[in-house]
């Protein structure tokens, strides 16, 4: 298939490609910048210049491929503040795909969260499939995110063969810029490596790797209207994770009550806190996903988060 691929530079994007190329499909990526298109270029993609605003690229990139991966989102924006901006704009791309994608049978595959779900217990695919059903647990602008997860939803009504996959707050791997190492930057300032309460708060987690494969196989074969799950870990404790990040930075590791959670984790309060776990059993049944890659805490013991400029 010819594949149109937002966020195709990015994080998951970037492992993305080569999966899909592997598997013999032709990818089309959105570059907004120069070094992303050389990127996508060496990577043996055909790159797109343009950003997530150019709605009638976006459409007609769209038509002209056999379908649709969006990664990309506004992260830039939503983490200085603006997330309703950030969400808004997901929307709009995500209307102009299904308008060019309408009656057409083609795959269109986004990405979705997964923290807050189904909080305090293990969320499974079939939560949080109605508007008002998930994320009622998160701050702010996430649950308008998850709206556009139903829409994408809905457009198995118009014969567009839509999936949402959600994510786990831990894609861990080499290069990792999300929350882990936003956990690491806060114990070396702090000087502690902190979890909040008991610490018995768990997160889901995927190797890289492993959730690019989700998105390919829901490319290549999952039903319209499908919530999929690229949960390796059901959940892995924060309090085995500040543990972990103590060991390597060697500070020690306490709890840090819910009342000065804010202050400590600063941007991160929102979530820490929360008990997120979730399994992936329909999505691997369905895709036949079989993760390879190694556990959170595994992949924090290689040392690669840990390392410092010039090491």
């Amino acid at each position: 298939m010819r594949v149109f691929v937002t966020g195709a530079s990015g994080w998951i994007g970037s492992a993305l490609v080569p999966e899909l190329i592997g598997a013999g499909h032709q990818v089309v990526g959105l570059a907004r910048s120069e070094a992303s298109a050389a990127a996508l270029t060496e990577a043996g993609a055909e790159a797109v210049s343009g950003t997530l605003d150019d709605l009638g690229l976006l459409r007609e990139t769209a038509k002209a491929s056999d379908g649709v991966i969006h990664l990309a989102f506004k992260h830039e924006l939503a983490f200085s503040g603006g997330f309703q901006d950030a969400a808004d704009a997901d929307r709009r791309a995500v209307e102009v795909f299904g308008d060019a994608l309408a009656g057409s049978g083609k795959p269109f595959v986004i990405a979705s969260g997964l923290v807050g779900v189904a909080p305090g217990r293990v969320s499974t695919e079939a939560d949080g499939r109605t508007p008002d059903e998930a994320s009622a647990h998160l701050p702010g602008g996430p649950r308008t995110r998850m709206g556009t997860a139903h829409v994408t939803l809905a457009l198995a009504d118009r014969n567009v063969r839509s999936s949402v996959v959600r994510l786990p707050p831990t894609v861990h791997g080499e290069g990792d810029g999300g929350f882990v190492p936003a956990l690491i930057g806060i114990a070396r300032a702090a000087g502690v490596a902190g979890y909040v309460g008991d610490g018995t708060q768990r997160w889901p987690a995927t190797h890289r790797d492993d959730a690019a494969r989700v998105f390919r196989l829901a490319l290549e074969c999952a039903p319209a209207g499908s919530v999929l799950h690229a949960s390796a870990e059901d959940g892995v404790p924060l309090r085995s994770v500040a543990e972990a990040i103590g060991r390597h930075l060697d500070v020690p590791t306490r709890s840090v009550p819910a009342e000065e959670a804010a202050e400590h984790f600063t941007w991160l309060s929102g979530f820490i806190g929360l008990d997120s776990p979730a399994s992936s059993e329909r999505t691997r049944e369905l895709l036949g996903w079989n993760p390879t890659g190694p556990g959170l805490i595994e992949d924090l013991d290689k040392g690669h988060y840990f390392r410092t400029d010039g090491q």
